[in-house]
């Protein structure tokens, strides 16, 4: 009886054979399995040969059935098993020649399928999308967790139809992915791993190269780049800014997630897709940064802030870089993105360097108005933009070691340097820095002041300057720097000039009254006061009728100063001797201004045309005005 049931029967033509049932040729049950899968294998993958019927070429096996795509796959994998079977029994045996033969058909079959796919799927597989259906990759440990999670996340999604809640272009990606997938384990399975990675790689390779084309990506060598007007280099780095953003954060991180969700099945062959379709196209986008700092045209002070501009967006990516081309393959990409920040490190260093050198070395005139010089303003300003890269400044700078060597007076070396807490900090080499280029400035400053003739001019120019100084510092992100420690130091320091300026200027006037004004003097000695007082008066507001104060809040103060200082003692030798001396023969003509008049004229002093914009400016103060003005943030 168990031989009725687990051999094949005798056929017909030897049902009356005389040969011995104990010599008849017995099947095993799993020879029977076998063979079974074989002949289903057949029925099935025969159906779908592309070198049968012409309708069958054309149609779409999981486009226009799934449930016959889904049996197709089965009979695949029931026909794998066959081979391995047979092929322990006999590797030239009949059954296994069949066997091999329905193989390629199906593996034919299979590759003119993933070929289609990925070809009329390539739009709703776009990296943005994938990345944003993937975007909670970023809470979970490794992209490898997500991957591993979403992939059962969408095969439930599929089984049970759950897709309510999403677009149709969603619905179609999933769809296609878990084809793709599904396609790529039975090939992979099959032995046919290589066919399938070849069309993946072919089309997803071209979909990188022209996303990176339509973002305005280009290969561009440093010896290109030296060629360029600035204007168009400048238009490429914002153009390479944008893309940059979009190419990691979606395009890369996109086409990751899908390789890696398409062969799930093995992670080398993932790596390998990823890294054949990615590295070319990464380690260009990566190394624009680099050939722009090779560039000998970029290096001046106010190319600064694109170089910052590229070095923060590189270190900003970095996270994102670091976990997308993870795997060993695409080192050479991690690389490229270091080697980018190297070199504009290096080269930010340098036009550190010039900078601070062109401030040293500047020979232009000082505004005779005794008002804001041209290099307080342009050095202040370009700090003041450098101050909002602090974090770049302080990876670039933070390991070197500044040179002290410059010859500063001993009154400013102390002060902004170890002055501050906030120097003190730890991570406050930006701090130092910025410190060091200021003192730089006000050293410099302190020269051109002694170009003055008059004293008080040269104390006026230093309080505007550093009033100028402060004022910068105090409403920008160079206050948090600094610290407010420095700011009140510096800030008692411009009353300092403020002071010796109503000194020098004004010592004549304020001495030109007696001591007690109330003092019962002669006639001929108040005479003698209002005539002294009325020519030096007179000598010093005509002096400084051109001179200017910028600052309206430290305008005001020096005048309330001066007021206080001169208008109170006059109007009490005033009030007293302009009635004594009444009826004296030219006492009249000699008492000219009323207490009121002398504040009238103080309130008029201090708005002469600043005319220091009309003498020569700082050598980089035109042209970097576009520089300082375009920083998109």
């Amino acid at each position: 009886m168990r031989g009725s049931l687990f051999s094949r029967p005798s056929s017909p033509l030897h049902s009356h054979s005389s040969i011995s049932p104990s010599l008849t040729p017995r099947h095993t049950f799993s020879e029977t399995i076998m063979d079974e899968n074989i002949d289903y294998a057949e029925t099935i993958i025969t159906k779908w040969d592309l070198d049968g019927p012409t309708y069958r070429k054309m149609s779409s096996l999981f486009g226009d059935d799934r449930t016959e795509a889904k049996k197709f796959i089965e009979a695949v994998t029931g026909l794998r098993n066959a081979m391995h079977h047979f092929v322990k029994i006999n590797s030239s045996s009949e059954k296994l020649i069949r066997a091999q033969r329905l193989m390629q058909i199906a593996m034919k079959r299979l590759e003119k399928e993933f070929y289609s796919i990925l070809s009329s799927n390539r739009y709703v597989l776009d990296s943005e999308s994938v990345s944003s259906r993937h975007s909670r990759a970023s809470t979970r440990s490794s992209i490898s967790d997500f991957l591993e999670d979403e992939v059962l996340e969408e095969d439930e999604s599929i089984q049970n139809r759950r897709t309510s809640a999403t677009s149709e272009a969603d619905k179609a990606a999933l769809m296609a992915v878990a084809d793709l997938k599904s396609i790529a384990d039975c090939m992979i399975g099959s032995g046919y791993g290589k066919e399938s990675v070849r069309i993946y790689d072919l089309i997803r390779k071209s979909i990188i190269d022209e996303s990176l084309y339509n973002l305005g990506v280009e290969k561009l060598t440093a010896s290109q780049i030296q060629k360029m007007e600035w204007d168009v280099l400048e238009a490429k780095i914002r153009s390479w800014l944008h893309a940059v953003k979009i190419a990691v954060k979606n395009l890369f991180y996109g086409e990751r997630v899908l390789s890696d969700s398409v062969f799930s099945s093995s992670g080398k062959i993932a790596e390998s897709c990823f890294a054949e379709i990615s590295r070319d196209a990464a380690i260009t986008l990566l190394g624009f940064p680099e050939n722009f700092a090779k560039s000998k045209k970029i290096l001046s002070p106010e190319k600064m802030f694109r170089a910052l501009d590229l070095y923060e967006t590189i270190s900003d990516l970095w996270p994102e870089i670091e976990m997308i081309f993870s795997y060993d393959s695409l080192s050479a990409v991690k690389s490229q993105a270091v080697a980018s920040l190297v070199k504009l490190g290096e080269s930010i260093r340098l036009m550190l360097t010039q900078f601070e050198l062109a401030i040293q070395k500047d020979s232009s005139k000082t505004p005779s108005t005794g008002g804001v010089h041209p290099l307080t303003r342009y050095v202040m300003n370009y700090l003041v933009f450098l101050g909002d890269y602090s974090g770049a400044v302080s990876d670039i700078v933070g390991d070197w070691t500044l040179n002290a060597q410059t010859p500063l007076p001993e009154s400013y070396f102390s002060s902004p340097i170890s002055g501050g807490a906030a120097v003190e900090d730890a991570s406050s080499a930006v701090t130092v820095r910025l410190a060091w280029l200021i003192l730089v400035l006000l050293c410099k400053l302190d020269g051109k002041a002694s170009l003055y003739n008059d004293v008080a001019q040269s104390y006026l120019f230093l309080a505007n300057n550093l009033n100028y100084v402060v004022s910068k510092v105090r409403n920008s992100n160079l206050g948090l720097l600094m610290g407010p420690e420095w700011i009140s130091k510096h800030e008692s320091k411009v009353k300092q000039y403020a002071g010796n300026y109503e000194r020098m200027g004004w010592t004549k006037v304020m001495t030109s009254l007696p001591e007690n004004p109330t003092a019962e003097i002669s006639p001929q000695e108040v005479k003698e006061i209002f005539s002294l007082f009325n020519s030096s008066f007179e000598e010093s507001y005509k002096k400084q009728s051109g001179w200017v104060i910028p600052d309206r809040r430290l305008r005001e103060e020096i005048k309330i100063s001066l007021a206080k200082k001169i208008v109170p003692g006059y109007r009490v030798f005033y009030e007293k001797h302009r009635g004594t001396n009444r009826r004296e023969i030219g006492v009249e003509s000699i008492v000219r201004y009323a207490p009121e008049d002398l504040n009238n004229y103080l309130s008029d002093l201090f708005f002469g045309n600043d005319v220091s914009g009309s003498t020569k400016t700082w050598s980089y103060e035109t042209s970097s005005e576009s520089s300082l003005s375009s920083r998109g943030r």
